[in-house]
């Protein structure tokens, strides 16, 4: 099986309200996204489709064909509309993220020839994206920043093994990153609501139990997870883990950049 995605960008306007709601109860739900006369994104969409590969052509399936049918979907529903107003769904449904790419895999899974859709990731901002696969489930990730200093040593080794594994990471003062944290949830969005998780409640506790603990702190001086454990990019995965699950039924994956070029992922020990 072979997976092969397209990607498009299209801007949309919307905003989150419930007009069975009073005005304060919609704010407190949804903050800024409830103001009436709406907002804008500029969303990128990637379709991602599988298939066998054709032994003759060498291509599971003409990409163009995919974009063909993004297009006929995108620019008809989606392009340049006020949501709410312009798309007979979401006049009857919260255009939220995780609503948006529910719509769009409904429409989109059953256009495609010679392949099966695989998964739609949305992104709506650098900070927000939702994607979803064939099971009923919506996952919605949220990206967080901290900066940190730490260095990269094991007392469970010898000065010379923590110098050959980690080289200049075991310099004694320490060195930092730009952290760049994605917490992941899951779940089926409310059927009233749209929204898999409330995105305030979720900054809240990522402010309270990360970030407030690690942002502009030495991870082996200043913490208590990281004085006698090894602050690796892969134990801070699995420490931010343990810190946001008692409060996130519905935690899925923690994804950590240490840099641009080193990411790293934890999914709990529920699927290892």
């Amino acid at each position: 099986m072979i997976y092969l995605s397209r990607k498009m960008i299209f801007s949309a306007a919307h905003s989150y309200s419930i007009s069975e709601w009073s005005e304060e109860k919609n704010r407190l739900v949804f903050g800024p996204c409830s103001h009436l006369n709406g907002h804008g994104h500029d969303y990128t969409l990637e379709v991602m489709v599988k298939g066998r590969l054709d032994s003759n052509s060498g291509i599971v399936v003409n990409i163009t064909d995919i974009q063909k049918i993004m297009n006929e979907l995108v620019e008809k529903e989606l392009d340049g509309k006020f949501l709410n107003k312009e798309n007979a769904y979401f006049k009857e449904h919260i255009p939220t993220t995780e609503n948006l790419v529910t719509y769009i895999w409904n429409e989109l899974e059953y256009q495609f020839s010679n392949c099966d859709l695989h998964k739609i990731t949305l992104r709506e901002n650098d900070f927000l994206y939702s994607e979803k696969e064939s099971l009923p489930m919506v996952h919605l990730t949220r990206k967080y920043h901290f900066s940190t200093a730490h260095r990269l040593h094991s007392d469970l080794l010898s000065e010379e093994e923590n110098i050959e594994i980690f080289g200049k990471c075991n310099n004694p003062y320490g060195h930092g990153h730009n952290y760049y944290l994605e917490v992941t949830v899951s779940g089926k969005p409310d059927p009233i609501t749209g929204m898999v998780t409330d995105l305030g409640q979720l900054d809240k506790i990522v402010e309270n139990n990360v970030l407030k603990k690690f942002d502009h702190k030495h991870l082996n001086l200043d913490t208590d997870e990281f004085k006698h454990l090894n602050p690796t990019s892969e134990n801070v995965a699995v420490v931010i883990w343990d810190l946001l699950k008692g409060d996130l039924d519905q935690l899925y994956k923690i994804g950590l950049y240490e840099t641009e070029k080193n990411y790293f992922e934890y999914y709990g020990t529920d699927r290892e």
